[in-house]
């Protein structure tokens, strides 16, 4: 894929159920949980899944990715500039 394509849809994976390629937008302001102990899990971040839509939710889940993609990619452009810059010096 070419570097503008990789920027927009790295981080998301393809559903399976769906086979969306784009992040999906969920508009909804509940989830279900199999129990009072699975709730208390999610809350506590002991097990992964979908609680409140500004914590855990797929959309901000494919974001994090990106952004620690994206966090890489910036800390390799400073390295290198760094390089450069003391290449030039010497």
């Amino acid at each position: 894929m070419k570097d503008e394509t990789l920027s927009i849809h790295h981080g998301y994976e393809t559903d399976p159920t769906t086979k969306s390629v784009a992040t999906p937008i969920y508009q909804t302001v509940a989830y279900e949980f199999d129990s009072a102990q699975h709730g208390a899990d999610l809350f506590n971040l002991e097990v992964p899944g979908n609680i409140y839509t500004r914590i855990m939710n797929r959309p901000t889940t494919c974001l994090n990715k990106e952004w620690q993609r994206l966090k890489v990619v910036l800390r390799g452009l400073w390295s290198a500039q760094v390089v450069r810059q003391l290449i030039t010096l010497f």
